[in-house]
């Protein structure tokens, strides 16, 4: 009988099925338009990567130029860099990421104390609305070479001060630790609400049994928070290869010594526009990210389909 109705519902004329959830495409509609008019039509722009840009000409009367645009940045010989710098530095903020947001969820879930609980989590969710101009002030605050405070108490032991703006090597280090510091309290509010959805009969049963509570956390929790994770994951994927503009942007600067370990796409295609005022050779960067992008998330989603499709996100 279900089927049968399922089966009319399909066949049913396109205006009769309006006719009959009128109500319901109509609180649907502001949401389509909203995306049709911020997240699709802007995608018509990409033609400007294959055009050599006159304002005169606008985005659609520019005249074409072919794939001119893609042999500029290559022949420019950074794009290589800053791929494999917006790749490494994505791979370490996701793999960390995880390890952080997921152990602090659980460790945050086993305290105790009601108020110490919600006085732990506030301050961990703190750094997320910390702007990075202000991180970046303070970092240069704290370890300015002439009147950092790192470097004055270097000197009152009698140590040789630490120039960190001349020091490309440890940028890696400092970058990874702003990102993780900055995303944790955020990334652990799913896993928290993860755990937290999780049947507590299980826990109990455990209890009973004679579990540790180490023990509850490495066989019930989170084993049953591998698909919060894998979900999370493939949707940091699919922006492995667009770098925190903000965070590269602001806190390195525009130091020519740093850019070889600290360059991004983003802080590229950025100072592409910038000095060469060239939207076109920008405009076929960006496509160059986007295409990277969907490119490793559609065969990341593959591969964990082939798993277990229940994983995958489409």
């Amino acid at each position: 009988m279900k089927k049968e109705k399922a089966n009319n519902y399909k066949k049913a004329p396109f205006f009769k099925t309006l006719k009959r959830n009128w109500m319901l495409l109509a609180m649907l509609a502001p949401a389509v338009i909203y995306v049709l008019v911020f997240s699709y039509v802007p995608m018509t722009g990409i033609v400007l990567a294959f055009k050599k840009y006159q304002y005169a000409g606008g985005i659609y009367l520019s005249p074409w130029n072919g794939l001119d645009n893609f042999k500029a940045l290559l022949v420019a010989g950074k794009l290589g860099m800053v791929t494999r710098n917006t790749l490494l530095y994505n791979i370490a903020f996701i793999a960390l990421g995880v390890v952080f947001e997921m152990g602090s969820a659980i460790l945050l879930n086993e305290i105790g104390g009601k108020w110490f609980k919600k006085i732990a989590q506030s301050f961990m969710f703190l750094p997320y609305f910390i702007s990075w101009v202000v991180v970046s002030a303070v970092m240069f605050n704290v370890f300015n070479y002439e009147k950092g405070v790192v470097n004055h108490i270097l000197n009152v032991l009698g140590l040789e001060a630490f120039d960190l703006y001349n020091s490309p090597n440890a940028w890696p280090i400092v970058l990874i630790f702003l990102k993780v510091w900055k995303q944790t309290g955020y990334g652990s509010v799913v896993y928290l609400a993860a755990i937290t959805g999780l049947d507590q009969e299980m826990f109990e049963a455990a209890s009973i049994d004679g579990a540790s509570a180490w023990q509850k956390i490495k066989y019930i929790t989170i084993p049953s928070l591998v698909p919060t994770m894998v979900i999370m994951v493939l949707l940091a994927i699919g922006n492995i290869f667009r770098g925190d503009f903000g965070m590269f942007y602001q806190t390195v600067k525009s130091s020519a010594l740093l850019q070889p370990v600290t360059d991004v796409i983003d802080t590229y295609v950025f100072r592409l526009l910038i000095t060469n005022s060239d939207i076109g050779v920008s405009a076929a960067a960006g496509l160059y990210q986007s295409v990277l992008c969907f490119i490793t998330i559609t065969v990341c989603n593959k591969l964990v389909k082939k798993i277990d499709p229940d994983y995958s996100l489409y």
